[in-house]
């Protein structure tokens, strides 16, 4: 079941390469970070976002996909200047 789940993200974020999105991660400590980029490509297991660099002392990031999962990474597609979570985030 879980196996599934991880696969939709993944097909999910595929539909969204190339495109900016807006990230949200638990920095712990009731630490909330957030960050802008273009989701530049996916793998098995993993997905890399190359950040904008005004904001950001990395030039790219990387989440697994149990993260979006587990809600330690909250992932928006920016489209048309509006935010719009991707399908599976609605659930």
């Amino acid at each position: 079941m879980a196996k599934t789940t991880l696969l939709e993200i993944k097909r999910s974020l595929d539909e969204h390469v190339g495109e900016k999105i807006l990230l949200r991660a638990n920095g712990g400590r009731r630490k909330t970070i957030e960050r802008t980029g273009v989701l530049e490509e996916t793998y098995p297991s993993v997905f890399i976002v190359k950040l904008d660099q005004e904001q950001q002392t990395f030039k790219r990031v990387s989440y697994s996909y149990a993260d979006i999962l587990t809600e330690s990474v909250e992932v928006m597609v920016c489209n048309a200047d509006l935010q719009l979570p991707l399908e599976y985030m609605e659930s």
